[in-house]
């Protein structure tokens, strides 16, 4: 048990004193001042003290939450005074420089432009986090949402730059949280918001599709674009599919795919997705060229399989095709063709074959496009070959 009591004879308003015996019975107490702090607060303290005490003498490893939370809450001078005794872990004195630095540091990232996420998301948190030696224990989640409101108020991000932002600061906290640095994250409970900008979504049509294959200098590039617009592969996972990926199962009907994006979600990293007849056809077209079947690699064409930009060549096939420049093209082919898939085998076949979730796909894929305005309208659709990528 813990015991209050008002000290009037020291100070102008006196101190309150919590006493209570340790795990070694000894007496101990803590205090705090009447001016700053209410009984309210003492008695509150009281409480928590007389939890943590018994849950110490009792070696309970289960947190007690109303207390945990109240803690949390608490001043950092009352968690100071609870960690003097053990009963809590002492306030970090972390700052966010020191937080920011030592994540990209030691924070295990893959790729360069997977870097210069974090390296611009960072720059976001210090156009409102201004001072760099503020102590992170002291970010609330009221802050946070300050922050979010702060930059979708600046007039350079869109929605979904703040929610790629908010995503990556996110994981810098959680990694705070796992080296015992914080013990709840600032922005738990914040939510980001839709990492999609409807202003980009642009439909690459069949037509389109095949103007762009004409307009392909070589057939190593015809694969790349039928992979994309046909078969849905980001370009990280073209760059890394091999001759020994295609024409798996018992009837040779679907390839294999290695996501690098998704490399550490066990389950998501590897997928199976249709032999497609024009990815088919493109790739047997590529495999009867001397010495490229015979390559480790579908793709040869890069010394590197990372950090290969695709994007301007392809928009400058783009241009010769006629068609002029497409923004963000991979994304809005693999957006053209999960809206095809799930529109002709279902939601279920869209996720598993373009290897992401149905959430994921209604939020940043599917797409209204304009077969759907003319078949709502009750007009007859002149059917392209999409049918025919099957």
């Amino acid at each position: 048990m813990a015991t209050l009591r008002r000290r009037r004879n020291v100070g102008k308003k006196g101190i309150w004193e919590i006493q209570f015996q340790d795990e070694h019975r000894c007496r101990r107490t803590i205090t705090l001042s009447c001016r700053k702090y209410s009984e309210r607060t003492a008695r509150q303290l009281k409480d928590a003290v007389e939890v943590l005490i018994n849950k110490k003498i009792n070696s309970d490893p289960m947190q007690h939450k109303p207390t945990q939370a109240w803690i949390e809450g608490a001043a950092p001078e009352i968690r100071e005074k609870l960690a003097k005794f053990g009963l809590c872990q002492a306030s970090s004195r972390h700052t966010v420089k020191e937080l920011w630095d030592s994540f990209l540091d030691k924070y295990e990232i893959k790729t360069e432009s997977t870097r210069k996420t974090y390296l611009d998301a960072r720059k976001r948190f210090d156009l409102f986090f201004t001072k760099p030696n503020e102590l992170i224990v002291k970010l609330t989640k009221d802050r946070m949402e300050e922050w979010k409101t702060f930059l979708l108020a600046d007039g350079r991000f869109v929605a979904a730059t703040v929610a790629g932002t908010i995503q990556k600061a996110k994981t810098v906290f959680r990694w705070a949280k796992d080296q015992n640095w914080i013990e709840k994250s600032p922005l738990e409970g914040v939510n980001g918001g839709s990492f999609r900008n409807r202003a980009n979504d642009r439909e690459v049509t069949m037509d389109e599709y095949h103007m762009l294959l004409s307009a392909c200098p070589n057939q190593e590039w015809r694969v790349i674009i039928t992979l994309a617009r046909i078969g849905g592969l980001r370009p990280c996972e073209i760059m890394v599919l091999r001759w020994s990926d295609i024409g798996i199962g018992k009837k040779g009907d679907r390839f294999r795919v290695f996501s690098p994006k998704l490399h550490h979600h066990e389950h998501l990293c590897e997928r199976e997705v249709a032999m497609f007849p024009k990815v088919l056809e493109e790739l047997n077209k590529l495999r009867s060229i001397p010495g490229k079947g015979d390559r480790e690699y579908v793709i040869n064409n890069y010394s590197t399989r990372k950090n290969v930009n695709l994007v301007t060549p392809l928009n400058a096939i783009a241009e010769r095709a006629g068609i002029g420049r497409i923004v963000r093209p991979f994304d809005n082919m693999r957006a053209s063709r999960a809206t095809e898939i799930a529109r002709e085998f279902g939601a279920q076949a869209e996720s598993v074959w373009l290897g992401h979730s149905k959430e994921v796909a209604k939020d940043c894929y599917l797409m209204v496009t304009d077969v759907d305005y003319t078949k709502a309208a009750g007009e007859d659709v002149i059917e392209s070959d999409e049918t025919d990528s099957r």
